[in-house]
Parts: C-alpha cells; sequence; structure tokens
C-alpha cells in the first residue's frame, strides 16, 4: 500500500547508504595500487610503466561502461544495476588475489574496474528517487565523501594489514566483504519509494527509453547537442587526473624518495589529501546548492588546484608542515568537481539524467586514465638506473616532468569553466 507521505530523510539514507558501500568498495580498489607499489613490481617483476598500465586496466574498463551505465541506469534501474556491479566487482578481485601473472592480475583489475563503474550513476539515480532536488548536489558530495573513505581505508590501514598479513589475504577478504554487498542491496534498496510503500518524488526511473522515439542512440546523440556536456566531459579529468595519479599510484614513492618520509608516513599523507578531497566534495555541492551557482564555486576550485600542484611539485624546499597543509587544502579544492554532476544533469534533458551523468563520469575518470600510465612512461624515460630491493628509483627530475602533464591538464580545465553555461540549480532542459 502506498502512503501519501514521502520516505523519511532515514529511509532515504539507508537505501542510498548501501548503494554507496559499493562506491566505497571502487575507491578501495582504485588506490590499492599505490600501496602495493612495491608488492606488486616484486611479485610480478614489472617496470613503473607496467605497474601504470596495470593500474590504468581499472580505468580503461571503467570509462568503458560509464555511458552503458547511464543507458542502463535509466533502463534497468539502480537495484539491478548495483547488484550487478557488486556481484561482478567480488569476482574480479577474486582473481586478482589469486593471480599468478600479470595477465591474470590486469584481468581481474579489468573486472573491477567495469563493475564498481555503475556505482556513482547508480548512487545517484537513487538521489534523484528517494531525496527531495534541494539535496542533489550535496548528496553527490556525500556520496564523494563514502568513495574516499574507501580509499583512505587503501592508505595506511591496508599498509598495516599486508605488512602483517601479506597482499593476497588481505585482497580476498575484500572481495568476500563485495559479496556481502551485493546481498544487501538485492534485499533492502528498491528504485523507488512507492516500492516500500511511499510516494514517489520523481516519475520511476528505469523508463527512459521505453519510447521508441527515445531510442538508446538518439538519447546518446541529444545528449552531446548540449555544450556544456562536452566542457562537462573534459573539465573533471583535469581534477581528478591530479588526485587518483598522485595519490593513487605516484604519491607515495616520490614523497618516500625525495621528501625524507618512511613508505607509512607517504601512505597516510596521500590518504589525508583524499579526506581532503572527500570534505571538500559535500562542501562544494552544499554551497553550490546554496548559492544557487555551479560555475563560481567550480571555477574557483580549479584555480587553486592549479597553484597548489605546482607548489607541491616543483617547490621541493616547502618545509614538511607547509607540504601538508598545502596538499590538504589542493586536496579540499578538487572536491569542486562534485558540482559538474549536478552541473551535467542540469544541462541535458531530465528524462536523460543518467546518460548525461555517465558521460560525465567517463570524464572523471579519463583524467587518472590517461596520466596514470603516461606518468609512468615519462619515469622510464628519465630512469638513471637506479634500483633498490628490485624496484626502479626515479630522480626528482623525473618525478617533475612526469607530474607536469598533471599541471597542464588541470590548467586546461581551469580555461574550460570559463565557457561552461551557468543553470542557476535549475533544470534548464526538460
Amino acid at each position: 500500500m502506498v502512503t501519501n507521505s514521502y520516505p523519511p530523510l532515514r529511509t532515504a539514507w539507508i537505501v542510498w547508504g548501501l548503494g554507496a558501500l559499493l562506491y566505497f568498495v571502487g575507491f578501495f580498489q582504485r588506490v590499492v595500487p599505490a600501496v602495493l607499489t612495491e608488492e606488486l613490481m616484486q611479485e610480478f617483476s614489472i617496470s613503473a610503466s607496467a605497474l601504470g598500465n596495470l593500474s590504468s586496466f581499472y580505468f580503461v574498463s571503467y570509462i568503458a561502461m560509464q555511458i552503458p551505465t547511464g543507458i542502463m541506469a535509466d533502463t534497468w534501474g539502480p537495484r539491478r544495476l548495483l547488484t550487478a556491479g557488486s556481484f561482478v566487482a567480488a569476482v574480479g578481485t577474486i582473481i586478482f588475489a589469486i593471480a599468478p601473472d600479470f595477465m591474470w592480475a590486469s584481468v581481474g583489475r579489468f573486472l573491477i574496474g567495469g563493475s564498481v563503474a555503475v556505482a556513482f550513476v547508480g548512487l545517484l539515480k537513487l538521489s534523484n528517487s528517494w531525496f527531495p532536488s534541494r539535496y542533489y548536489a550535496m548528496v553527490g558530495g556525500m556520496a564523494l565523501l563514502s568513495g574516499i573513505i574507501g580509499a583512505v581505508f587503501a592508505g595506511a590501514p591496508l599498509r598495516l594489514l599486508v605488512n602483517h598479513f601479506s597482499w593476497r589475504p588481505v585482497i580476498f577478504a575484500s572481495a568476500l566483504f563485495t559479496i556481502l554487498i551485493c546481498g544487501a542491496i538485492w534485499i533492502f534498496v528498491r528504485d523507488n519509494p512507492n516500492e516500500k510503500g511511499f510516494q514517489n518524488r520523481t516519475a520511476p526511473v528505469g523508463r527512459a527509453f521505453a519510447n521508441g522515439s527515445r531510442g538508446i542512440l538518439s538519447g546518446i546523440i541529444k545528449v552531446f547537442r548540449y555544450p556544456n556536456t562536452w566542457l562537462l566531459y573534459l573539465i573533471p579529468g583535469g581534477v581528478v587526473g591530479c588526485v587518483l595519479t598522485f595519490s593513487g599510484l605516484w604519491g607515495v614513492p616520490y614523497l618516500s624518495t625525495h621528501r625524507n618520509m618512511s613508505t607509512e608516513q607517504a601512505a597516510v599523507l596521500t590518504s589525508a589529501l583524499l579526506v581532503a578531497w572527500a570534505i571538500g566534495g559535500p562542501f562544494f555541492g552544499w554551497m553550490s546548492d546554496r548559492l544557487g551557482k555551479r560555475k563560481p564555486l567550480y571555477f574557483a576550485g580549479c584555480g587553486v588546484g592549479v597553484a597548489g600542484w605546482f607548489a607541491i611539485i616543483f617547490l621541493p624546499e616547502i618545509s614538511g608542515l607547509f607540504l601538508v597543509v598545502i596538499l590538504l587544502l589542493t586536496g579540499f579544492s578538487s572536491g569542486c568537481m562534485v558540482i559538474g554532476f549536478s552541473f551535467a544533469k542540469e544541462s541535458a534533458p531530465e528524462y536523460l539524467a543518467g546518460t548525461a551523468s555517465g558521460i560525465n563520469n567517463m570524464g572523471v575518470m579519463m583524467g587518472p586514465t590517461i596520466l596514470q600510465p603516461v606518468v609512468g612512461w615519462v619515469l622510464d624515460r628519465n630512469w638513471q638506473g637506479q634500483i633498490a630491493d628490485n624496484v626502479r628509483i626515479y630522480s626528482l627530475e623525473a618525478y617533475q616532468s612526469g607530474f607536469l602533464l598533471m599541471i597542464i591538464w588541470l590548467s586546461l580545465s581551469f580555461i574550460l569553466v570559463f565557457f561552461t553555461k551557468e543553470t542557476d540549480c535549475r533544470q534548464t532542459i526538460r
């Protein structure tokens, strides 16, 4: 029986929170190679370029799944989408945990990336169905927070567990946790409030392509007709590419080699960067909703990020405390990318919200997908032959050459925000 009342926020948060657990797992798996750099290079006898490629298999499949994910979110609904994603993620994690060689490890990473790719778009669909519209950007920020908490667990806590148990049993245990999430989502999550006896806030999800005139291909083409779609696809890659290339792969060896830190201290600092990013996401989402503007905050966040990364990479003489402050501020400002999801949704037809969000999320992951292996390639090109414990050691100049690519992309993002069209936090296209 459906009541005339909307779902209470407590119920909405529970339904949404179960889906957010898959996003937690996705970020955990995304950052794993950064902490296991030495283990993976030794286990599979690979160079920096190969490690970058291993890590990028996650992002390649993640990106490839974004438009299909948006379409499935608009047709299947988030419950089935999130359940299927968590099941495949568990399978991929098991393969990675028991991989006998580099090829099978790559297969596992590929499956993990493609499966957890459904999490964020699924959460956005749940947000649209279960929460009042004024919460949309803020809930998007909370999604980022839940993901980055997962990344934090893949920092110092993972390092401690791996030191005690070795990496394979720890990764296998994370697969079992993912299977539990799969069951919980199927049992408790519902696409729409009326399936739990409440009044729907929006039209039921899963109907976007029911009309033949709104076919899948025509829907994708229509979304790309709007200039904001292209701009908001290109912009977040610079923001997220910097954060995840540094904290997700090359930050730990850079800090431990050239900032006089232990591996554990470097892992804690890169985790702190992610925590700051997690806090910045809800803040920028909340502030954007409160101000009724998307563009100014996005512009400001990118600008602070450009200045911060330049200082981190090209001012090696700065003190340890100042470095920590700059890293935290840079991570916090990177939370501005959350605005892009609401921005993209408001810049395309409402019935194609999932497709627009998937395209935007594809742009988000384009940054680390390209930058992680390319930075590794630049490091190998500038390698001077130093080795310690069968792991290559790279000079400061090599890291600066590689990290310069991050700054160039983020600077481009900063410029492109200027050309976006403000939506004033309203659905401008019906």
